[in-house]
Formats: C-alpha cells, sequence, structure tokens
C-alpha cells in the first residue's frame, strides 16, 4: 500500500447520511477521494442484514473504481466483504490476532496519545489514524484533541509509517495536517454534509 492511497480518506456510514449513502460515495469518488472506510457504527446505524447489504453495494463501487476499502472494527463484515483492509480502535480487536488471521491485509489502528503509542504493536500495522486533531460531532466518545502538534510526535518516532490524521477536520484546517506531517486526512462530516463535495475534496 502506498502512503498516497490514504491522501484523501473518507469515512462514513448510513448513520452520518442525509441521503442515500451509495449517491454520496459515487459523488466522493467522481470528486477524487483516494480510500474509504465503511464505519457503520453509532446511533441509528444499520445491523444485520441491512448492515450487510449496503457494504456489499458500497464494496463494489470502491472495486469498480480502484478505491481502497476499508472496514471499520469488524473482523466479521471485514471478512464477508473481502475488503482490502481493516481498521481498529485501542478497545477493538487485537492487532496481533488479526494479523495472524490475515497476514496480508491492510490493518490501520487509531492512536490518541503517548501512553497508546507505546503500548500499540505499530510493527503489525500498515498505517496510523491520529486524533482527533481537533474538535468532533461526529463522534460522541472521541478523546480529548490531540491536535496537529500529535502528528509531528508519531512522524519523528516511526518516520516511515503512514499517518492519517481525524477527528473535526475540514478544507479550513486540513493543510495544517498535513503540513505537521500527515500523509492523509480523514473526513466524515465535511463530505458527507458538503453542499459542493467536489470543491471540498480537491480542497482537503
Amino acid at each position: 500500500m502506498k502512503a498516497s492511497t490514504l491522501r484523501k480518506y473518507f469515512v462514513m456510514g448510513s448513520q452520518n447520511c442525509n441521503k442515500d449513502p451509495l449517491s454520496i460515495l459515487d459523488e466522493a469518488i467522481k470528486a477524487g477521494i483516494t480510500c474509504f472506510q465503511y464505519r457503520e457504527k453509532g446511533e441509528g446505524a444499520l445491523t444485520g442484514e441491512a448492515k450487510y447489504s449496503l457494504g456489499h453495494k458500497l464494496r463494489q463501487r470502491c472495486a469498480e473504481a480502484g478505491i481502497l476499502f476499508i472496514v471499520n472494527d469488524d473482523v466479521e463484515l471485514f471478512d464477508v466483504l473481502k475488503a482490502d483492509g481493516i481498521h481498529v480502535g485501542q478497545s477493538d480487536r487485537s492487532v496481533n490476532e488479526i494479523r495472524s488471521n490475515y497476514p496480508d491485509t491492510i490493518i490501520g489502528l487509531s492512536v490518541s496519545d503517548r501512553t497508546e503509542l507505546e503500548q500499540s504493536p505499530v510493527n503489525l500495522v500498515d498505517y496510523l489514524g491520529v486524533g482527533p486533531m481537533y474538535r468532533t460531532t461526529t463522534k460522541t466518545d472521541a478523546n480529548p484533541v490531540a491536535g496537529p502538534e500529535w502528528v509531528k510526535i508519531v512522524k519523528r518516532e516511526y518516520p516511515n509509517m503512514p499517518v492519517v490524521g481525524i477527528g473535526g477536520i475540514h478544507p479550513g484546517n486540513a493543510g495544517k495536517v498535513i503540513e505537521a506531517g500527515a500523509d492523509g486526512v480523514a473526513v466524515i462530516s465535511a463530505i458527507t454534509q458538503a453542499v459542493d463535495m467536489s470543491s471540498v475534496v480537491k480542497s482537503l
């Protein structure tokens, strides 16, 4: 996986959408996203068959467009959808277990502070999601804001590890995250709530 694949990293589930998720993904792909994470989680999220059904359709769209397709934190869903990778948080399924079961898949891991970084099996993952960069309204249980400075710290310690900034990022502040050394920026509402998605994606 090239780090450039993570440059414009779009995260979405149906609970983030005010219109059809497939049309939002189609528009985002056309606008220039480079990676997509299916995150069906939180209040109002689909479950069971509906979650899998939407996942299959989103997976198909990404496959046709040659866009990396990542599943958030659900090994079974990741397996069924034959996703390119899986992204986990600190309290999700262990990276060691996923890596031993899926030696060739892409694994992303969230780290929000130095303790998490030091306790994480960084050598087993393909990229790190670092944040929250800014205050976010999407996650109700988000960690304290770490800011772009956190990107610099992670990059100093792991200069060859691809890093994606996440949390409260929009066109007005994405540049600061990239300047701090991030290989990409991950966004949810900046795209799902965009009036002009094309200009938003271009300016990330």
